[in-house]
């Protein structure tokens, strides 16, 4: 197997190509996916495999026979490890099994017999789309590789789609361009001897929630210590986030008995009832090693920051946009202080800690028990106790929710316990989407409320799923800015065997009234002090998101100034500027203009790639 470069190739973090078949009219469509800097991984006959960017402590790769196997992301395996394994491959669907074995976050392609399969995370953190190009079927690791081969403008109703608030599954994990299709994460796609046939195929399925806790916790801890130990083997400096909750803390305490020296970031909130600093001093006092860096909390961005200078290439729209600023603005200092790699906890709040729709079963299956719990929750929540027993009696099968939630675009937000206990949050339209956009997604959620599935036939799985998949479209990007600002992010929490070990206990267990992320409490126990683990609460910033929406409205006017989502015909252009100049509006600060920024800015940086744009 051979590597033919163009360059020294990119540094790491942002790995991303094409796969190709070993065909010569592939490597014919290969040739124009090569741009300056870009890498080539070639087959055992020289035709090309893989193009793209990648740094080469991301990438293993054995051929053995007719055999190749390449890995690419995070992954502990080494070289010897895998020839073996690939010696061993008789059959592709070998595979997932393989997959199944390993720590980290990586995609992984294999050839044998002319066939080629491909897969990213089960999370949805790494993803894999494909297309016809010249009668070739060609895979990728974003969406717009593809759509710029094929010179296509994105479709204008999935941008109408994507205004929705929020967008539901499956309509959020659709391709952004007609004639590009999104591998769902839980499947690989195998492309045919003859280059053009393509097949998805299930490689994950979600662990049965069946796990005592007690039984579970040390399997969570084995593999959250392994996902940073993924990232921390090679030694060096890493950098991690410390707010003082439990995620970020576990992550610290985790790296710190590793033989990489740790650098911890602190970002005190502007509210002055936040109380982050406290805990991550009390934190810090049993982290003798670890330096410590504390921010200031008025020189951090808000949200809203710096909308209109984003320069990121990007394969969808993003609420990521919002955070931009703050997420990247501490990098530069830690790079600075010889971090290799920045750790955060992100994930924790969505594997450590479960949707309350598990209820809607529990209370079928073991009633006692559930109403004692529910008890704890409407007191918690404060819910209704007539809104709760109405979501409880609410058995509609997922696609007459989703037909139902299409009909209902323009009523006002559900209740919160609707929410918590059904299918998740109902997608909205706003005064400014215009009764185009409308159409269209409606049009969109009535085909989709014809034939989707849940991603599992409990809500409450299938509200943990979609809320793992919905955070990790918004990582993905975050960490490909991140890795373009000079210090990549990793997320242990999202590694596909942490969601495992963490989905697999009892619900029962996993979210509770009485007990705060009773899973990684017991998970940390014996790594993480007592009262660090006595914490209770969490910070939300809802101070910089308000003195945000205030402190940038002349750059929200500006984006609405030639807007081009108002030339499409699917917002009210002049409705926006005038909210623009009243930040104080009444729902602006539950984020209901995050969906429409997010497009907003996403067809300005196609509009700065030059990149083809939807037309009227």
């Amino acid at each position: 197997m051979t590597e033919l470069h163009e360059s020294a190739g990119t540094g790491p973090g942002d790995a991303h190509f094409a796969v190709f078949t070993d065909r010569a009219d592939a490597a014919a469509v290969a040739r124009s996916f090569a741009r300056r800097g870009s890498r080539t991984l070639a087959h055992a006959s020289g035709r090309p495999w893989l193009v793209g960017h990648w740094h080469d402590d991301e990438v293993r790769t054995a051929h053995v026979g007719d055999a190749s196997v390449a890995v690419v992301g995070c992954c502990p395996i080494d070289v010897g490890e895998l020839r073996r394994r690939t010696a061993r491959l008789r059959d592709l669907a070998e595979l997932g099994q393989l997959v199944r074995s390993l720590p980290g976050s990586f995609h992984l392609v294999a050839a044998l017999d002319g066939r080629t399969r491909v897969q990213g995370t089960a999370s949805g953190l790494r993803l894999v789309f494909h297309a016809e190009i010249d009668g070739v079927r060609v895979a990728a690791t974003r969406a717009d590789t593809l759509a710029d081969a094929l010179g296509l403008a994105p479709d204008v109703e999935e941008l109408a789609v994507r205004l929705l608030w929020p967008a539901p599954y499956p309509l959020f994990e659709r391709s952004m361009w007609r004639g590009i299709t999104a591998v769902p994460p839980e499947d690989a796609l195998v492309v045919g001897a003859d280059g053009r046939t393509a097949r998805h195929t299930r490689w994950w399925t979600s662990p049965e929630p069946v796990r005592p806790l007690e039984e579970a916790a040390p399997l969570i801890r084995e593999a959250l210590e392994e996902a940073v130990a993924a990232r921390t083997r090679q030694g060096g400096v890493v950098s991690s986030d410390l707010s003082g909750g439990l995620d970020s803390t576990s992550v610290c305490f985790l790296a710190d008995r590793s033989s990489a020296r740790v650098v911890a970031g602190t970002w005190p909130g502007r509210d002055p009832a936040d109380t982050d600093l406290q805990w991550a001093q009390r934190a810090m006092r049993h982290l003798p090693d670890v330096e410590h860096v504390v921010w200031d909390a008025d020189a951090s961005p808000l949200v809203y920051d710096d909308l209109l200078g984003i320069d990121d290439l990007l394969d969808e729209p993003t609420i990521g946009v919002m955070d931009r600023s703050r997420v990247l603005h501490h990098l530069p200092d830690l790079a600075a202080r010889g971090s290799r790699l920045h750790l955060t906890g992100i994930g924790g709040d969505h594997v450590a800690w479960c949707s309350e729709a598990y209820y809607h079963r529990l209370l079928r299956t073991s009633p006692l028990f559930a109403l004692r719990q529910l008890r704890g929750f409407r007191a918690l929540w404060q819910w209704p106790l007539g809104g709760t027993v109405r979501a409880l009696a609410d058995s509609r099968p997922y696609g007459v929710w989703l037909a139902d939630a299409a009909r209902r675009l323009r009523d006002p937000s559900p209740a919160p316990v609707a929410t918590a206990l059904g299918w998740g949050m109902a997608p909205r339209l706003f005064e400014w989407v215009t009764p185009r956009a409308e159409h269209m997604a409606r049009r969109a959620l009535l085909d989709a409320a014809r034939t989707a599935s849940p991603l599992h036939p409990d809500r409450g799985v299938h509200a943990d799923l979609e809320q793992i998949r919905s955070c990790t479209r918004v990582i993905r990007q975050w960490d490909r800015m991140a890795a373009r600002a000079g210090l990549p992010m990793a997320s242990p929490f999202l590694d596909d065997r942490v969601i495992e070990a963490c989905l697999a206990v009892r619900p029962g267990e996993r979210v509770s009234p009485w007990r705060y992320k009773p899973v990684l409490s017991a998970a940390m126990r014996g790594i993480v002090p007592e009262e660090c683990l006595r914490r209770s609460n969490k910070a939300t910033a809802s101070m910089d998101a308000a003195n945000g929406l205030r402190d940038h409205r002349a750059d929200l006017l500006a984006l609405w100034e030639g807007s081009r989502l108002e030339e499409l015909g699917l917002v009210d252009g002049a409705a926006l500027r005038r909210l623009a100049l009243r930040p104080a509006s009444r729902g602006l600060s539950q984020a209901v203009l995050y969906s429409t920024i997010a497009a907003e800015v996403w067809l300005r940086g196609l509009a700065r790639a030059r990149s083809p744009l939807p037309q009227p």
